[in-house]
């Protein structure tokens, strides 16, 4: 159990190295100003990352299953590094930095989330595997705390070359380091006979579901759809927060202290929900929280002051940490464990989904009528959808 505790702590500090998905806002302001990018330009290195990180969890997930988390991770580590550097020579082109960061950095980042929480959660009893779940990609939604702030600060000191070169050997340090401690627990072997030649009690095993059996499961569906809702609200508002907050305030309340303060909504949300997933089920859970979305983003358009704004982008952000803890852990307890990195890096693929559709249709509804009111009754719908799709949620029956 000490070895699983390790392996967390590890797991945590990789994922806060993964975490620079979420500083791309700060490079992108950059860019705009240095190289007169548009802002499609701008953010299409974002985009791939986001494509390519949803992609690779299922080789990703596949090659923990099969060879271990420390040869994935170090691989990721590879990755992520060699594009983070790469990106220093090439920042004057988007289409240069969508393979560099985009390709190389999203794959890096999608190889290594695949084998962190599965790894982490083989050590513990299925009792913590909402808890565990949630410590180890907390450090995902901690990361913009350090993130944003530190690539500020280099870019204002060795501009915007030397901060992807900076970043890409520091993540390729600490992600390559945390990855050689990764280990899957040993599996028990069975039982010998007795002295007298009598064969041992049976153990009940539960059924470990190979992806091709899991997706055509109705439980699998449902959290597929339940997955794509969430994503796709939880990634509108974090890519949009602060100009929805420059906009509804006519500039009054900062967005930097607002983005600030939900992503630490987004990183309690994790942990605080693994716990209540692991007391109530991850379909309660999350028929809970999608239910607080949705009322949420009803509210939203009508909100103009610092507290209001606040409230409401925390209560978004901690329901889509929450799902991030809560689907790894109801992925393990409905189809089992042994497969989790590949079975979860498939279920994965319904965040990539939303995370291409969520930004981009609030994009569209804000060219096309001038405010998000729209986009946000639109997403308020599917996340009432999703409640009730936790609320029959049910376990998979062997």
């Amino acid at each position: 159990m000490k070895r699983g505790w390790l392996i967390v702590l590890a797991g945590v500090f990789i994922n806060l190295s993964f975490g620079v998905l979420y500083a791309w806002s700060v490079f992108a302001r950059n860019l705009r100003d240095v190289n007169g990018w548009t802002a499609s330009e701008a953010s299409l290195p974002y985009t791939i990352a986001i494509l390519m990180f949803a992609v690779l969890m299922i080789p990703g997930g596949k090659l923990q299953d099969k060879m271990g988390p420390r040869f994935v991770v170090v691989l990721a580590g590879c990755f992520i590094g060699a594009g983070m550097v790469l990106s220093s020579f090439v920042s004057g082109s988007s289409v240069a930095l969508a393979f560099s960061f985009g390709v190389l950095g999203g794959s890096g980042i999608g190889l290594g989330y695949a084998a962190t929480t599965p790894c982490a959660v083989k050590w513990f009893p299925p009792e913590k595997k909402g808890l565990i779940s949630g410590l180890v990609v907390g450090g995902f939604g901690l990361a913009p705390l350090y993130i944003a702030p530190l690539t500020n600060y280099l870019i204002a000191t060795m501009g915007i070359a030397g901060t992807f070169r900076t970043l890409g050997i520091l993540f390729f340090v600490v992600v390559v380091a945390m990855g050689m401690t990764l280990k899957n627990p040993e599996v028990p072997k069975a039982a010998a006979p007795g002295p007298a030649g009598a064969a041992a009690a049976p153990v009940a095993l539960k059924r470990e579901y190979v992806w091709k059996e899991m997706i055509q499961t109705t439980q699998f569906k449902q959290l597929w759809l339940m997955f794509l809702v969430g994503a796709l609200a939880g990634l509108m508002i974090i890519g949009h927060l602060a100009t929805i907050v420059f906009e509804q305030s006519n500039g009054l309340v900062a967005g930097a202290t607002v983005v600030m303060i939900a992503s630490i909504a987004n990183a309690l949300g994790r942990p605080a929900a693994g716990v209540m997933s692991d007391k109530i089920g991850g379909g309660k859970t999350m028929m809970i929280l999608y239910a607080a979305q949705g009322a949420s983003l009803l509210l939203l358009s009508t909100f103009s002051g610092f507290l209001t704004l606040t409230l409401a982008a925390c209560v978004i952000t901690f329901g889509y940490g929450a799902m991030l803890a809560v689907y790894p852990s109801t992925t393990a307890t409905f189809f089992g464990a042994k497969n989790l990195g590949l079975n979860y890096g498939v279920l994965f693929s319904a965040w990539g989904v939303g995370g291409m559709i969520g930004p981009q249709l609030a994009g569209f509804f804000l060219d096309a009528t001038g405010t998000y009111q729209t986009a946000f009754v639109a997403s308020a719908a599917l996340c009432f959808i999703g409640a009730f799709l936790g609320f029959i949620l049910k376990p998979v029956k062997d």
